[in-house]
């Protein structure tokens, strides 16, 4: 057996004469447990808030979206459909139309954007699952739209109210100052058939009604919409559709992924998920320091059996390399046991929903190899940091 790691193995697990290094060891080893487990858990934890978040993108915005790179609006031409239809990766596609609008109900306003949508969005994208009062839109309800709840909730909109239609509104296309406000927006009068809900942005943001009202409404040709949204075939490589794409279409449209559109929120995601890890990264660095006292006192209370070790022939590399794997293995116990802990905890959270966030939901929590690596590699480098640190203090003087 190597002599350095047998010599560490035997000063760590044996007891010391002087019972305050054997409670400052103890104190160490808990204090790398706690911080291991603590780590694990919050990146856990934002893995899980990661997926959930997501999920809710996933179900708003579509895998591509293809605008012009000029201007709000293009013709959807027969060469489009063709080049769309024989694109083997894409699963569906759908035709809609974005445009922001004015709101008026009961004399209550508000300012959102409207979204026109094709029969084949439900196909691309998963929003009519989100309906929870009402229905998605309907054909044979040519006047319907389906409004998200923080609109409702402003305008005090609820289905199918017969006796007072929901107002929109949109500037009429031209140049030049408006010098008659009674001509100068276009109208319709629609039918509220459903409300959807899925986030506060997106609730307060959009109201989806058919393609063909809001082409009225735009006074758009039939052909004329604002994007195409693209919904990737399974398994199929979305940067090499993304390839084909730019290659039929050429120059005069911009393709976004679904990551593209949300380019915010998911720098968000990222920056807290590093800031908490370095948060959590600095308090580990404060518990190892235990560990460098905890070394220290071991070396100075076993002065007398370092002489010795000294006088039979081991170099004085060779008894820093004791300590340093002692404070190693102390690290290596308390990263086993910490991250054995914060395993359980997060699986048992998957399935007994131990944290709750509100009375239905509990706290999203994901188990990922990643975060044992990220967790298992910081505590182990921190460690042998921390001993190395300690293990300095042994030089020739001490031990002759």
């Amino acid at each position: 057996m190597n002599f350095p790691l047998y010599i560490a193995k035997r000063y760590l697990f044996s007891k010391s004469s002087n019972n305050t290094i054997n409670i400052i060891t103890l104190i160490a080893a808990i204090g790398v447990i706690i911080g291991t487990l603590a780590l694990f858990i919050v990146m856990s934890g934002f893995s899980g808030l990661r997926t959930f978040s997501i999920g809710f993108l996933n179900i708003a915005d579509p895998d591509l979206k293809i605008t012009a790179t000029k201007g709000k609006s293009f013709d959807f031409n027969s060469k489009l459909q063709t080049s769309f239809d024989q694109e083997k990766g894409i699963a569906s596609y759908s035709k809609v139309i974005e445009e922001r609008a004015f709101f008026d109900f009961h004399n209550k306003t508000h300012i959102a954007f409207i979204k026109g949508v094709d029969s084949n969005y439900v196909h691309t994208n998963k929003m009519d699952t989100t309906v929870y009062i009402g229905s998605w839109l309907d054909k044979d309800i040519p006047l319907g739209v389906v409004v998200g709840n923080g609109i409702s909730n402003t305008l005090s909109v609820g289905v199918f109210e017969y006796l007072e239609p929901l107002k929109i509104y949109v500037p009429k296309p031209g140049k030049g100052y408006i010098t008659d406000p009674k001509n100068a927006f276009s109208q319709i009068k629609t039918q509220p058939i459903g409300i959807f809900a899925l986030t506060d942005e997106i609730d307060k943001k959009f109201t989806f009604l058919p393609l063909d009202l809001a082409q009225v409404l735009l006074n758009y040709t039939p052909n004329q919409i604002s994007a195409i949204e693209i919904k990737v075939a399974q398994n199929y490589d979305r940067d090499l559709l993304i390839t084909n794409l730019k290659n039929t279409l050429g120059p005069n449209y911009k393709i976004e992924t679904r990551e593209q559109l949300n380019a915010v929120f998911y720098k968000m995601l990222n920056t807290e998920n590093l800031a908490s890890y370095l948060i959590f990264t600095l308090i580990l660095i404060i518990a190892l320091f235990n560990v460098i006292g905890a070394i220290i006192m071991m070396i100075i209370d076993k002065r007398d059996n370092l002489k010795t070790l000294y006088s039979l022939g081991a170099t004085i590399k060779e008894i820093k390399q004791v300590f340093i794997l002692q404070g190693f293995l102390l690290s290596l116990f308390g990263l086993i046991i910490g991250l054995s802990t914060g395993v359980i905890l997060v699986f048992l959270q998957k399935k007994y929903q131990l944290f709750m966030i509100t009375q239905n939901l509990a706290y999203p929590v994901e188990f990922t190899f990643f975060n044992v690596f990220t967790v298992a590699s910081t505590i182990l480098i921190l460690g042998f940091l921390a001993s190395k640190i300690a293990s300095s203090r042994i030089s020739k003087k001490l031990v002759e």
